[in-house]
Order: C-alpha cells, then structure tokens, then sequence
C-alpha cells in the first residue's frame, strides 16, 4: 500500500511539473483525438493480446478525453496532464529482439523503441537484460496482466485413446512417446483406423512464446527422465547429451512446425487427420472450441496439462528502462498497468480465455468443461531456468528439432512465361532458400514436358550456391506435365531420405495445368499423396500457384489430399508466403 502511495505521488508532481499551462488543443491520429498537452506512451504487445488490447487502450484513451482519471474514475485535478496510449502487436521474440537492438545495435533492421512491452511470458524480459547486459526491465516491477497456461491441444478421442490403453489419466510426454513407439501407432492405442504415427506442432522457439515454454519444457522431461531431481534447470543438465537425446526423441513426434501460433490454430482446428495435438496458449485452445477460428473442430479438443509440467504465461508490462524513455512516461506507463488490472478491464480480458491477473476477479466464463479445459489448471508447474538456461535451450533447437528434407519441384513451361509467373516462382524460390536452415536438405526438380533433377538432395549449406544458380538460371518452355513430375519426385525423395527422423517435403510452384503426362492423372497424383499419409514418415505435398488463370482446383485437389493448404504466390507479399511455408519446416 504504501508503494503504491508513493507512485501515486511521484506521478502527480510529475505530471504537475510537466503542465503545459492548460492548452486544450488537440491532434487527432487513426486511433482519435490526442489532447495537445497529453503523455503519450507507446505499448507493442504480444500477438494473443490483439483480441483485447485496442478496446482497452481505446477505453483508457476515451476516459482521459472526457476528463476522467480511468484508475480513480475522477475528475483530473488541476494541472494533471491526461495520457494517450497507442500500440501495435507483434511477435514476442522479434520484438525483444529490435529492444535489445535499439540499445546496441541501432542500425540494425529491427529495432524497436515502446514504452511498454507485453510479451505471452516474463522469459523475453529476462533474455532482454541478459542479451543486452543492461536491466532494460526491472524484472520484479513487470506485473502479470493475463494468465494462460501452456497446454497441449489434443483432440478428446486422441486423449481417451491413450488413457483407456495405459489404464491411468494423468498423462504426459511419456505416454505421448509410447504412442509415437508403438509398431501400429493409434491403432495399438485402440483407434482403428488411425496412424502409424502421430501428428504433433510447436512454434518457433526465437519466435514465439509458447514454443519457447515448449521447448524448456521439453529439456524438464527429458532431464527427469534421465534422473534429474532438482527444481531448476541448470547449463550442464541442459548440455548432458543424454537429456538432448531425450528431447530430440520428443521432437521426432513433430508433423511440422510453424514460426507463430496463429497457423497452428487454424491446422489443428481441421481434425486430427492434420495434426494430434499442438502446444498452445490454453485461451487459443478454448477460443477453437468456440468455433472462433477459421474451421469448425470436428471434436472437441481439451486441454492436456503435461504431467511432467508446464509454464504459466502472465503476459507481464514490461516497462522499458531506456533512453527513448522518460522518467515521466514510465510513470504514466504505471497508470495505464494499473488500469488493466482493474475488475472491468479484467473480466473482458477474461472473456477471450484469459485467467485474470486480479485475483480479486472471480473466474468465469469461458472456464468451462464443454471448451476443453479445467478450472484448476496445471497441477505442475515448471521453474523459469537461468536466462543463460535459456539462451542455450534455444541455441540447442538446432541440434534438438526435426530436420527436413525439401525437393524444390518448379513448372518451368512455357505457359509459366505468362504474367512473368516464372520469375515470381523464381524470387520465392531463392527468398525460400535464404531463410531455411543450413541443416536441412534441399534438391531443385523442374519439368516442362518432361522432368528433370537438377540439382541432388543435399544439406543446403553445401549446395546453397548451386540451387541459388540453377534457380536464376530457368527460363521457360514446353508442356506442363504436373502430374508425372510430382509422382516422379515423391518417389525420389522417399527413396533418397529414408532417414525416419526428417520431414519430407515436396514444394510443388506452378500454374497448374497439366498438358503433358503420360504416366499419371490427378486421380492417380491425389491416392499417391494419400498413400504416403500412412507411412511412419509420409512424404507431404505444398503446391504454391502461379497466374490469374492457375488450376486452383487441381493444386487444391493435390494440397487436400496431403492434408496442407494451396498457398498463393502473390508476389506482393513474399513475406507472408515465405511464413506459410515455413510452418511446415
């Protein structure tokens, strides 16, 4: 109580001190009027938080526009200066990144200057200090403002499956394993016409929150199960072999990944023939259950809290000790804290599937059996590690994940000359290459009338040069025989990558229309595809079209029977072609 007095007090003589006589002019921007004489503080908050977080800062801003103090609900005093909050939303590891760079590194691409960050969880704020060597966040005065636990999403009849088979429900990484080791897959787990193997995603864990969490809670399993009984992880348990060992074999249940949630969202909302269950935010899973997301679950998911442990994510505001700040923005930064911890702001951040940080907030809707979770949550929650910990649990990942295989597979015929269709396959291609990790294993097929491997299946590290050259290198002409060279292809790479602990994966860039083929038609390409499904590493198919005119309906036909999704090649936003992609890798 008293510090919070005391805050009060240093606020009001700031804002006092920082009068500008009483100007009642204003500005007005996209997100309203800004009165002239206002504290203007900027917030960049985490991608979750963009389903609650401009009402908010709307409702804050509007109060102060009226001439009320939001916190107090009174009127300003004489002197006291309102404040105006803007911000924008992004991706919590990215973000952490452009602060740190503001401070050593201006020049660089990404930099970013908030008053106020909110990442999913307090992890970024520790990685920030230890990254800068500098406290950028004063750790214990970062106030949780949300509360999700990380979940595993798994769909109801997956869960009964396994609990039925082991004879017991409280379920982890361990029996999730068994799954992954048993010779029919779901069928020994009494699903009778399930999979061999099992479908499983997390996000990027430089990226995103919750693949982060993942991740260290992945290394807290591995550790347990190779005897570690100590609370917090340490830099030698995370550097024992036999623990990396352990994780890389709970990676090996990954379908594939993604840098952000938001697709494995819509992926897992599909059924289970796209994915078993995904780490995610427990809000996203109850908002899929909701029917909030692009597809209708066919089922219901519930919310698996991993018995081995899992993270709470209290989406702190993380106020920025920097010298774009000033000490009386970080003041008024502490209002607006204060403000969201308010019952009203609360309850509406609740309504998206947020536990309150309030505890005076009751818990409510939509904390219900029928949207897959349960009003106690995790039983077991893990220790935030070291940010050193961290750090090394992110730079294993390299070490730790799935690797892929990708065949590169481009129509180069002659109707690709149309609408310059080539050359926009031909940027993504090599903007494609430029992102991936060296690790993985990428070859480059093309076919006009017939098909032609140019360049083998290697780890791109050794033949970046080579693809990059052969890519600038096509030029169009002949037929277009689809259907041939994708067969051709998954045939090639399933017998060039027989390794069972990499994705495969065949990018197909094309118009889409097959003129050519002698061998195959696409009811013959799509039963190809599906066979694949049911081996214990399936080779997928990720058709990408070229041209108004492009054969949607076959590289749909073709996308479907893989269980992915036709993207567009718009060559206007390589970026977020380059994002869909990437999810699989």
């Amino acid at each position: 109580m008293r510090n919070h007095w005391l805050t009060s007090f240093l606020l009001f003589m700031l804002l006092l001190t920082g009068c500008d006589g009483g100007d009642s002019s204003t500005t007005t921007t996209d997100q309203g009027s800004i009165p002239a004489n206002a504290i203007q503080i900027d917030i960049i908050y985490a991608p979750e938080s963009q389903d609650y977080m401009p009402k908010i800062m709307q409702d804050f801003n509007d109060s102060y526009r009226r001439g009320i103090n939001p916190v107090t609900g009174q009127p300003l005093a004489e002197g006291e200066r309102p404040i105006f909050i803007s911000g924008k939303n992004g991706s919590s590891g990215t973000v952490m990144q452009g602060i740190v760079n503001a401070l050593i590194a201006p020049s660089n691409s990404n930099v970013e200057r908030p008053v106020i960050f909110q990442p999913s969880v307090s992890h970024w704020l520790a990685l920030a200090n230890s990254l800068s060597r500098r406290q950028i966040f004063n750790l214990s005065e970062a106030r949780p403002t949300a509360l999700a636990p990380v979940v595993m999403a798994i769909w109801e009849s997956r869960l009964n499956a396994i609990r039925q088979t082991v004879g017991y429900d409280d379920i982890g990484w361990e029996e999730l394993l068994q799954v992954l080791d048993a010779p029919n897959g779901w069928q020994d787990f009494g699903i009778a016409d399930g999979r061999r193997t099992v479908f499983y995603g997390h996000t990027d864990p430089f990226v995103s929150s919750t693949g982060l969490s993942t991740l260290i809670a992945e290394f807290y399993a591995a550790a347990r199960e190779n005897g570690f009984t100590g609370r917090v992880l340490t830099m030698d348990v995370v550097m024992d072999e036999d623990v990396r060992s352990g994780v890389r074999e709970i990676e090996q249940l990954i379908r594939h990944y993604s840098r952000r949630t938001t697709e494995f969202k819509n992926y897992i909302a599909q059924g289970p023939e796209y994915l078993d269950f995904v780490a995610l935010e427990e809000n996203d899973l109850i908002a899929i259950n909701r029917g909030l997301t692009q597809y209708q679950p066919p089922e219901r998911l519930v919310a698996l809290y991993p018995k081995e442990g899992t993270f709470w994510h209290e989406h702190p505001f993380g106020i920025v000790n920097g010298d774009w700040v000033t000490a009386e923005e970080q003041a008024a930064a502490r209002v607006f804290t204060d403000y969201v911890l308010l019952p009203d702001p609360q309850a509406y951040i609740m309504s998206y599937g947020f536990r309150p940080a309030n505890p005076d907030v009751p818990l409510g809707f939509p904390f219900e059996e029928q949207y897959g979770v349960t009003v106690e949550g995790p039983a077991t929650v893990l220790d935030v590690p070291d940010a050193e910990v961290i750090v090394a649990i992110q730079e294993s990942w390299t070490f730790v994940k799935k690797q892929a295989d990708i065949m590169l597979l481009i129509d180069i015929s002659g109707s690709m000359a149309q609408e310059n269709r080539l050359e926009q396959a031909k940027q993504a291609a090599l903007a494609f290459i430029d992102q991936m990790e060296t690790n993985n294993r990428v070859g480059l097929t093309v076919f006009d009338t017939s098909v032609t491997e140019v360049v083998p299946l290697d780890n791109l590290e050794r033949n970046q040069q080579a693809l990059r050259q052969a890519i600038q290198s096509l030029q169009p002409q002949g037929g277009t025989a689809l259907y041939d060279a994708t067969v051709a292809v998954m045939n090639n790479i399933a017998a060039a990558s027989d390794d069972g602990d990499r994705i495969r994966a065949v990018l197909v860039l094309s118009d889409g229309e097959d003129t050519e083929s002698v061998q195959y038609d696409l009811l013959a390409v799509t039963n190809a595809i599906r066979a694949t499904r049911n081996d214990l590493n399936p080779v997928i198919v990720i058709p990408v079209a070229y041209g108004s005119a492009a054969d949607t309906r076959t590289l749909s036909r073709m996308a479907e029977a893989s269980n992915t999704t036709l993207q567009s090649g718009d060559p206007n936003n390589i970026q977020a072609l380059l994002e869909l992609i990437g999810s699989y890798f």
